[in-house]
Order: C-alpha cells, then structure tokens, then sequence
C-alpha cells in the first residue's frame, strides 16, 4: 500500500473516533452544565448591560447636552468601556480614594473645578506611568513641556512623578487656557489637543462648544471618558462594582524632611528616618536614582512615612 493511501486511512480513523467520543459525552456535558447552572445562584451568572445614562450630567459645571444624540452616544460609548474595563475600572476606583484627596486641595486653591480630578483617570489611571511617546506621570506631561515650564526633569530628579508638582503644573495650564476660551471643557480638552490645534478647529469650524466641535479622536472622547468615570467612581455600585470601603487604598500619613545638600545614600537616609529605600521612593517617585544631588540654591521637601503608615489595622483606624 502506497504512503498516501495509509495516511487516508489513518485520517479517516481519527476522524470517526472524534465523532464517536463526542457523539457519547455530549449528553453527559449537557447534562453536567444544566446542573452547574441550577445550582448557582443566580446573581453569579455573568451578564452584560447596557448603563442608563442620568438625566443631567455636567462637568466643571458646564451642563452636558444629552438631548444630542452624537453627545449621548459619546458619553454612553465610555461609560461601557470604563465599566467593561473590570480590573483596570477597579484599580482607578481604589487609587481615587488615596490620591483625591492631594489633587482635590491643590485644584481649590487654583481655583479650577473640582472636576478636572477626574481627568487624571482619563490621563493615567491616577497612576505614575510613561507613555509610548515619552509623556509621563499622574498628568502625563512631556520632558520639554515640563522644562519650559520650569519644572525639574534629569536623570536624578523628574518632577513629572510629584503629584504636586505636576498637579500645579496641570492648573497653570488650565487658568491660561480658560482665560483664553472662557470656557472650561475647552480648557481641559486643549491640555489632551493642544491650544493650537483647538484654535485651528475653531477657525475652521466656526464653532467655539466642545460638543460642537469635530476634534481629533483622542481629544474628542477626553472628556466624556472624564465623565464617565467622574459617574463611576462616585457610584460604583451603580456601574456594577461591589467595592467596600476598607478594600479602597488609605490615604497614606507621612511628614516631609526639608533637604538642601547632597545625599549619597538615599537607603541609608531611610534607615536614619525609621524606614526603608522601598517606601521613601514610593512616596518620592521623583527621586529616579539612589542618591540626591540638588541643584544650586534648591530645596527639596522628601516625603517619610509617619509612624505606622505601613501598617494596614493602624492606617485603617487613622482614616
């Protein structure tokens, strides 16, 4: 018998045994998953749901216009996808509830609208990361955007890590920008666009309302993934996560240490603090290397912990 000949009938043996197997089991996988689903209760049966979407949304004060449907469709587009994020949605919810607090107080005293803390979800998830392009931190600022505006960016010190810092950085640029458009959501938009790029719409268009406006994709979701999860994080339970209070991350308690001369130890700066290199650089992620070198005449403030801060049952009883 020629090798052709015997692999036709190996390959058809296979193939009649496959359809036997499964001709007997399936009844009895039938049967095993009927039972799997009647014994499971059913709120632990997955589903997926369409959100409604509340009669009134507004951000920075700025009222919403749901009555358009390509303004509705937007928003509904990323109320889906944040609540359909599962673990990542989960993740901003628990960070909201440590850094908030730090950005809430540096947005009041600038006077920019409570809202715009929901912008750094939309930006970095409230979280210190780098984009592909090089931006980077909670506001995801540029090297050269920071340097222009003073900020301290070198292989030592990166201030687009200091939650502060950059926080402040974020509300310069929004005064200026709103003192331009007059108008909040295009002031928050312009920082994800550009002010040129929103000037160039404008022009063309002939419209100065965000809603109105046809932007460049990212630019045209910012805001309405603002809000989405601005709607998320202030109900989750709403958006169909169960998340208790003691599973949100604490605020952290530390002090800071006024520093103005070199470092060349940073490990052993902790240890001298009652700590470790570990949490000095989790609370100082600007600190990119082992050792501190000021710059001329600078001061820095290094964040330690506060007795305890490590601590979950202590942390928990303070907050």
């Amino acid at each position: 018998m020629i090798k052709s000949e015997k692999k036709t009938i190996v390959a058809v043996f296979v193939l009649v045994s496959i359809i036997m197997v499964a001709l007997f089991i399936a009844p009895t996988l039938q049967g095993f998953g009927d039972t799997v689903k009647d014994e499971l209760p059913s709120d632990t049966l997955f589903t997926n749901r369409s959100y409604k979407i509340p009669d009134n949304v507004s951000f920075a004060g700025e009222r919403i216009p749901l009555e358009n449907f390509d303004t509705r469709e937007s928003l509904d587009r990323e109320i889906l996808i944040s609540t359909y994020r599962h673990s990542s949605t989960i993740l901003i919810i628990k960070r909201a509830n440590r850094y908030l607090p730090v950005i809430e107080k540096i947005l009041e005293r600038n006077g920019i609208p409570d809202d715009f803390k929901y912008l750094v979800a939309a930006e970095s998830e409230y979280s210190n990361m780098t984009s592909p392009v090089g931006a980077t931190g909670f506001w995801q600022i540029m090297s050269a955007t920071g340097k222009e505006a003073g900020m301290e960016i070198n292989n030592i010190i990166d201030e687009r890590y200091h939650i502060e810092k950059s926080t402040q950085f974020a509300c310069d640029y929004f005064l200026k920008s709103f003192e331009k458009y007059r108008s909040w959501t295009l002031a928050a938009a312009s920082y994800n666009g550009g002010r040129s790029a929103i000037d160039e719409q404008i022009k063309i268009q002939k419209e100065n309302n965000y809603y109105d406006l046809l932007l460049a994709e990212e630019t045209a979701r910012y805001i309405f993934r603002a809000v989405a999860y601005k709607l998320v994080i202030t109900d989750p339970s709403n958006y169909g996560f169960e998340i208790s209070k003691d599973e949100l991350y604490p605020v952290l308690r530390y002090y800071e240490v006024k520093v103005d001369t070199a470092i060349n130890d940073l490990a052993y700066f902790a240890k001298i603090y009652g700590t470790n290199y570990k949490m000095l650089k989790f609370l100082n992620p600007w600190l990119r290397k082992p050792y501190l070198i000021p710059g001329q005449g600078k001061e820095y403030q290094i964040k330690v912990p506060a007795e305890g801060m490590r601590n979950i049952e202590i942390t928990e009883m303070v907050n």
